[in-house]
């Protein structure tokens, strides 16, 4: 059986897991009574721990948030997840948390066991990162934490916005989600003036508080905020775009692209339309070869003639 002070921190190991814990429950991982139980979650609320209990046959016992950060316990590979994304942050895209991260990492590896720091060494010796682009954007975080909140609490948003031509414009919206693309984070949010969803570059925009009103939250078309986002941003980039009508359904057609390549709509059971591009009509002529399935092209007339072009050569090849 453990001892009192190596017990308690057993329990509150067991409390910092996001799930509820029954009496019973903790008493058969710590090898004690129910009872002992009881007194060891009291002598844990003396010290400040706000452990929440509910009574009943589904009643149970879990940690919950406090006024002050207590102490929290991490088992080796927590240990290790924390300090390499503290170790990330503080040389990421978001401004503000690169010497709170320094500072947190600072404290973190003074306490680490010697295995561990060893892990985590290695991992920094042996892991050579790309030097970061200085020309990449970067995001205050005091601006990701309102728009965050925005999210959250179905605020309105105002905002200035520079768009990548540089044009400047005022836009309301109903923000939905942040999407962090690498470097790069964009706001997923509905604009009330253009009756229509957009993506905002956060580094892009200029907060206008208040926020507000509140609104009733909309549904995303697809429903992911990561894959509509892939397919605006690259879209965006392509020199060349083709609608192709594709006989196949739309599922499977869905199935054997990336959403940063394409959308898909469905006509019939059996053809759909896929929304495409790239930088080049050849590199468009090979994705489209290689979904496997009978299609249609009627635009641009640029990758309508090349494929023209392409099969014949292709028929050459094999006469």
């Amino acid at each position: 059986m453990l001892e009192t002070s190596a017990r308690l921190l057993r329990l509150l190991s067991l409390l910092q897991s996001p799930r509820e814990w029954t009496g019973t429950e903790l008493a058969g991982r710590l090898e004690v009574s129910t009872r002992t139980v009881r007194n060891d979650v009291e002598r844990l609320r003396t010290l400040g721990y706000p452990v929440h209990g509910t009574r009943g046959a589904v009643g149970g016992y879990r940690l919950g948030s406090g006024a002050n950060l207590p102490p929290l316990l991490l088992d080796d590979d927590e240990a290790v997840a924390v300090t390499v994304g503290l170790r990330t942050a503080a040389a990421g895209s978001v401004v503000g948390v690169e010497e709170t991260s320094l500072r947190a990492l600072a404290k973190l590896e003074r306490v680490l066991p010697a295995r561990l720091r060893q892990r985590v060494s290695a991992l920094q010796t042996y892991a050579v990162p790309v030097p970061a682009d200085r020309a990449a954007p970067r995001v205050d975080a005091s601006t990701l934490m309102l728009v965050a909140a925005a999210c959250r609490d179905s605020d309105r948003l105002r905002f200035d916005y520079r768009g990548h031509d540089g044009t400047a414009s005022v836009r309301t919206v109903e923000p939905y989600r942040l999407v962090s693309w690498g470097r790069r984070w964009y706001l997923v949010a509905w604009d009330t003036e253009r009756h229509d969803w957009r993506t905002f570059r956060v580094d892009r925009l200029e907060l206008q508080p208040p926020a507000g009103p509140r609104f009733a939250p909309r549904e995303l078309p697809g429903g992911d905020p990561a894959a509509y986002v892939s397919q605006r941003v690259s879209a965006a980039a392509w020199r060349f775009h083709a609608r192709i009508t594709v006989r196949a359904p739309a599922d499977q057609v869905a199935d054997r692209i990336s959403p940063a390549v394409g959308a898909v709509e469905a006509i019939d059971d059996q053809t759909c339309v896929l929304n495409t591009g790239a930088d080049s009509i050849e590199t468009l002529a090979v994705h489209i070869g290689m979904l496997g399935f009978d299609f249609t092209v009627t635009e641009p007339p640029e990758l309508v003639a090349y494929l023209r072009e392409l099969s014949a050569r292709y028929q050459r090849a094999t006469s």
